[in-house]
């Protein structure tokens, strides 16, 4: 074999036992419950029939996790698999720690009946315990059907490799239900669950993936409560934050690009990059400080927000604020979706649960209006009133209710009926932007609190971050 070819063959997949001491710094991890009993198969089974789980550490910090054993019964539960799973979970939350799954699973085990289904509902009561004590992410490594694909979603974050699938009833029960023919991965691979919002982050391999867990380990709490470690600060890349925001407010850019100018070393690790692409959900750190961020992404719709990108934020926030994390809230929307089919997918529903989520947060909360912000969509996005603590804009931002040409096509709609009235309504929307679109007259007005020049934007953040660290 050349060596080229040899560089493009697929990394070898990683067993359990290899997967656990991958995760754990080198040498901590220590197995538990290695040899159990398979009260229902009547036989010993092997080393913790079908599951491998332990403790170690991360970064130094312990850790609480499992492996399933897909070559021993397919990695199916039964009562002994489930009790070893419920034994690390309640540890986890006895000690107050993060706990990490590698899941793949086909399910209940056929041969042990009841007492297979009742193992699963004992891990799903057990993870729902640890999920008011300390982070909890799923890591899906194969194929995981039925009680296999419940049990990561019921983690907060589900990490797959591009040869995982997670379904609640496979294409044979699709096809005598439904005559659907349908292939495992179109039924429940990483490309269906990643846009709508399952998964948060996928992988190509199970180092990768592993690397991707210990990276989001690190921006999160050893316990809920507890405050997030800070790191030594980082300077940013260099570049201006608004080198990439055009001036015309219909021109699209990468909100990205901004965030990532703003963050220590310019690094962020988005979640959910591929669900409702007009919402950017990441987690960054700003001078060592690790904070989440939410964005307009005006690459994808304009920015608009509509039901999934209003989930999206809502499911983050919520985040955030369990787990500490201080939000930075980047704004540049035209406003929500309109349209029979957003009503239909209940926008309004998904709109206040964001209005719930940010009014409802206790964590430090700090808004920058980059470019436009109009109507409820200027209030949902952690608006002041909302109780965010801080909010800025750039001086060429506009916030208020809505677009000039809109406005005064409302109000003045008589004046414009005639023809020939363009030159006319340029002139108005100009005289109504400057007198009630400008960001100095929002911050005149206290709706801002201070418009800053856009190289001020990681500064004004730190320092604010800084002031209300108490808060966090």
């Amino acid at each position: 074999m050349t060596l080229a070819l040899a560089e493009r063959a697929p990394e070898r997949e990683l067993g359990p036992l290899e997967r656990l001491e991958s995760l754990c710094d080198p040498g901590s991890f220590q197995p538990i419950r290695t040899a159990v009993l398979s009260p229902r198969l009547g036989e010993a089974a092997r080393p913790g029939d079908g599951v491998i789980a332990g403790s170690g550490r991360v970064a130094g910090r312990p850790v609480f996790c499992y492996a399933e054993e897909p070559r021993f019964m397919a990695g199916s539960l039964g009562e002994a698999h489930a009790d070893s799973i419920v034994r690390v979970l309640e540890l986890a939350a006895r000690a107050g720690a993060p706990l990490v799954a590698f899941v793949e699973s086909g399910g209940a085990r056929l041969q042990e009946g009841h007492a297979a289904l009742g193992g699963y509902g004992r891990i799903f009561r057990a993870s729902v315990a640890l999920s008011s004590r300390a982070p909890q992410l799923s890591v899906v490594t194969g194929v995981s059907a039925g009680g296999g694909a419940y049990s990561p979603a019921l983690t907060d974050f589900v990490l797959m490799t591009e040869r995982a699938r997670m379904f609640l009833t496979g294409p044979k029960v699709v096809r005598e239900a439904l005559g659907e023919e349908v292939s495992m991965e179109e039924l429940g691979g990483p490309g269906v669950h990643e846009r709508n919002g399952v998964c948060q982050l996928v992988a190509t391999t199970d180092r990768e993936a592993i690397a991707r867990a210990r990276q989001l380990l690190g921006f999160l709490p050893q316990a809920v409560g507890r405050r997030p470690p800070a790191s030594a600060p980082v300077p940013p890349p260099g570049r201006a934050p608004d080198a990439s925001v055009p001036a015309e407010a219909r021109r699209v850019y990468d909100v990205r690009e901004v965030a990532a100018a703003l963050a220590d070393g310019g690094e962020l690790l988005e979640l959910g990059p591929r669900w409702a692409r007009n919402m950017v959900t990441a987690l960054a750190r700003i001078e060592g400080r690790p904070v989440g961020v939410v964005a307009n992404q005006p690459r994808h719709l304009g920015g608009v927000i509509d039901a999934a990108g209003a989930e999206k934020a809502a499911l983050f926030v919520r985040q955030c604020d369990r787990f500490r994390l201080p939000l930075v809230v980047l704004v540049d929307t035209p406003g929500f979706m309109p349209g029979r089919r957003q009503e239909a997918a209940g926008v309004i529903r998904h709109g206040a649960s964001l209005l719930r989520a940010f009014a409802g947060a206790a964590v430090p909360r700090v808004s920058v209006v980059l470019r436009k912000a109009y109507g409820g969509a200027v209030i949902t996005m952690n608006s002041k009133d909302l109780g965010a603590d801080a909010v800025f804009a750039w001086p060429s931002a506009e916030i208020g209710i809505m677009a000039a040409r809109q406005a005064v096509g409302i109000v003045h709609r008589r004046r414009l009926a005639v023809a020939g009235a363009e030159d006319l309504a340029a002139g108005l929307a100009a005289a109504y932007a400057a007198e009630h679109l400008s960001a100095e007259r929002a911050a005149a007005s206290g709706f801002v609190d201070e418009v800053i020049a856009p190289p001020q934007t990681r500064e004004r953040l730190a320092g604010a971050l800084a002031a209300l660290e108490g808060a966090a």
